[in-house]
């Protein structure tokens, strides 16, 4: 009697990236065709690319039967492209790579095995970045610091979407709503057993990453206004520590005016008013933009409107 064997898709986001993805089929086949244990099928979500990466896609469905894609009618971000992709998906599990080369497809044959020994999620940290810059690496250092700080133990540093999840998480996930997402920190915030594989990541293949700075700036505060509230509360802990201060001052300025500068201070009533003024507006305006980070977020959330549309599929 043959055996069914168990079924894993590579989702794959793309934008603009015609002269990657051809090359990424096939070396991820190379790898994927030596493990025979599973079948492999490939979904590659176009993210309203301005390029040929629709064309290509269409070139490599005709060519390979395992490969499949979806087209966006503009671009809709990566993580409703990551959503997309799970929403295809009728396998056994999934697993995120990007087409640039950036996640090493040799990996893959340990991401099996940690789930074959009972991880329900299995994440790729990346240990290092070929040519990452200073911001980048920093910046995403600070990320999670803070989410580690806000959110819990649970948010790693150095934790990628190169990653495998099993079907009782895609299902899972699937059920989510959110509008501004974060792919990695809704598959956290789901639990499950997970494990973690350390990996190098190499420069990419070709061309120039379209996610610059700006939208990792905007994925980073939209992930976390919705991973978590504890701003709004600091906002109001920021309050009470500026109306002791104030109130500390202004015995001090009680004691000056009553005793003459006995502590020989030697602030003037202006410098101290102009002081306590300008902090005062710039707590103020920090609170009002993490108010208006919220307000966006129910905002996008209440229109209620689709997470991606979806122009062209394979046939």
């Amino acid at each position: 009697m043959k055996r069914t064997l168990r079924s894993i898709s590579i989702i794959i986001p793309a934008h603009n990236e015609s002269a990657n993805v051809a090359w990424f089929l096939e070396s991820i086949q190379k790898v994927t065709k030596k493990i025979t244990d599973y079948r492999f099928d490939y979904i590659f979500v176009d993210d309203g690319s301005t390029d040929d990466t629709l064309a290509v896609l269409r070139k490599l469905s005709e060519q390979n039967d395992d490969c499949r894609f979806i087209s966006f009618s503009r671009n809709f971000g990566k993580e409703a492209a990551t959503s997309a992709g799970l929403a295809e998906t009728t396998a056994d599990a999934a697993i995120f790579m990007d087409a640039d080369g950036q996640h090493p497809a040799e990996l893959l044959p340990k991401f099996i095995k940690k789930w074959e020994a009972g991880s329900e999620v299995v994440i790729g940290m990346r240990q290092s970045n070929t040519n990452e810059g200073f911001v980048k690496k920093y910046g995403s250092k600070l990320f999670y610091l803070l989410l580690s700080t806000f959110i819990g133990p649970d948010t790693n540093s150095g934790a990628t979407d190169f990653r495998l999840i099993d079907r009782k998480v895609i299902d899972e996930f699937l059920r989510l709503t959110e509008h501004n997402r974060m792919t990695r920190g809704l598959i956290d915030w789901l639990g499950f057993e997970r494990t973690y594989i350390p990996f190098s990541a190499p420069e990419r293949h070709s061309g120039v990453a379209t996610y610059n700075y700006v939208k990792l700036l905007r994925l980073a505060l939209h992930g976390f206004v919705s991973q978590t509230t504890k701003p709004l509360q600091i906002a109001g802990v920021l309050g009470f520590v500026v109306t002791t201060v104030s109130i500390i001052a202004t015995v001090f300025i009680l004691i000056n005016d009553l005793f003459g500068d006995p502590l020989n201070l030697a602030i003037t009533g202006t410098a101290v008013l102009t002081l306590i003024l300008s902090f005062l507006v710039g707590l103020v305006l920090i609170c009002q933009w993490l108010l208006a980070l919220y307000i966006e977020s129910i905002h996008t959330e209440t229109q209620n409107r689709p997470l991606y549309i979806i122009s062209t599929r394979s046939k």
